[in-house]
């Protein structure tokens, strides 16, 4: 394991398969084709229904977390932004994927939470820039999660880069909407597998007048 993970910010890779460059492949934005859109029509009856039924014996699927800081613009607003969160009660490779948006507890202040991306899982292997760096390959329940905004240095972004690997159990919810202003909303661009799962709960739960109530200006 790399004492310093600064330069791990462009190569992530399966430890089984070609390598790939992170940044060009998920943060640049997935190809078109991958990007399904939150839209009634696309999920099935069974899919919706389903959703309800869950939201009546399990109480609702998701809650409301106030995010701030520029850590995941411009895909959380630039400064802060009210985030629908659907609840991950034990988080694993099967429920969250890489390239979904995050809740996780903060590695270095157990109270406070941080939104960030995740880029990699178990099984991964991370290369950095810095030849000094030894490769090594994310352990079982070990995952890695970058902030979006690629024009903060690293350890202004707060991320793997600065306090490395992090638990999978770690991982509280991944966020399906973003209200940035009362006028400035809409989903929150996820993995292709994350947001079909997501698209009845959205279809059950958002509220977006109560999301603007909460949303602190």
């Amino acid at each position: 394991m790399p004492k310093s993970y600064i330069g791990l910010t462009t190569h992530i890779s399966r430890a089984t398969t070609t390598r790939s460059c992170w940044r060009s492949s998920l943060c640049n934005g997935f190809p078109l084709h991958l990007v399904p859109s939150y839209q009634r029509g696309q999920i099935t009856d069974k899919e919706l229904g389903d959703a309800v039924w869950k939201n009546l014996f399990q109480g609702r699927l998701t809650y409301l977390h106030w995010n701030k800081g520029e850590e995941m613009a411009p895909s959380i607003g630039a400064q802060s932004g009210t985030l629908l969160v659907r609840k991950i009660p034990a988080a694993d490779p099967k429920r969250v994927f890489v390239g979904d948006v995050v809740v996780l507890k903060d590695p270095e202040k157990p109270d406070n939470y941080l939104v960030r991306r995740l880029a990699a899982i178990e099984g991964y292997e991370m290369l950095s820039t810095d030849e000094k760096d030894e490769p090594f390959v994310l352990d079982k329940d070990e995952c890695w999660v970058l902030a979006d905004n690629e024009s903060l240095k690293p350890k202004e972004a707060n991320d793997s880069r600065k306090f490395g690997p992090i638990s999978m159990t770690d991982i509280v919810g991944r966020v399906i909407y973003c209200l940035r202003t009362a006028v400035d909303h809409g989903p929150v661009q996820n993995s292709h597998s994350s947001m079909r799962k997501d698209t009845p709960v959205l279809e059950v739960e958002l509220d977006v007048d109560e999301m603007a109530k909460n949303h602190k200006a």
